[in-house]
C-alpha cells in the first residue's frame, strides 16, 4: 500500500478546477468539486490526452479532445469514446495539505 504524499495545498485548489500535479512519476489531475477533493489519473483511457485541461461538472471531468467525461469517485467513463476506466486515488485533507496515495480505489 502507497503512503499518502502531498500532492498540493487545499487553498491552491479552485472549485471545479481541475490542478495537474505529478506524484512518484504519475500523472494525477486533483479537482475540487461538490464540497470534496478528488484524485483521478490525469491521462484519459481513450487517447494521451490530459484529463486537468478538460472541464468538472457534476462530479465529472471531461476529456477535452473527444468530449469523454469519466467519474471522479469511480474513474469509469460515462459516455464514448472512452470505454475503459481511469484510475482513482484515495485523498486525505490534514490542515492545508491535500494527501494522495497512489495505491488505488478502482
Amino acid at each position: 500500500m502507497s503512503a499518502f504524499v502531498r500532492a498540493c495545498g487545499l487553498s491552491e485548489l479552485e472549485e471545479d478546477t481541475p490542478k495537474r500535479v505529478e506524484l512518484d512519476g504519475t500523472p494525477v489531475s486533483v479537482v475540487k468539486t461538490e464540497g470534496e477533493v478528488f484524485a483521478i489519473h490525469d491521462i484519459c483511457s481513450h487517447a494521451n490526452v490530459s484529463l486537468s485541461e478538460g472541464e468538472v461538472e457534476d462530479c465529472q471531468i471531461e476529456c477535452w479532445l473527444h468530449g469523454s467525461s469519466f467519474d471522479l469517485r469511480t474513474g469509469k467513463p460515462s459516455g464514448l469514446p472512452a470505454t475503459r476506466p481511469v484510475p482513482v486515488y484515495p485523498v486525505k485533507i490534514e490542515g492545508d495539505d491535500v494527501l494522495v496515495s497512489l495505491n488505488q480505489e478502482s
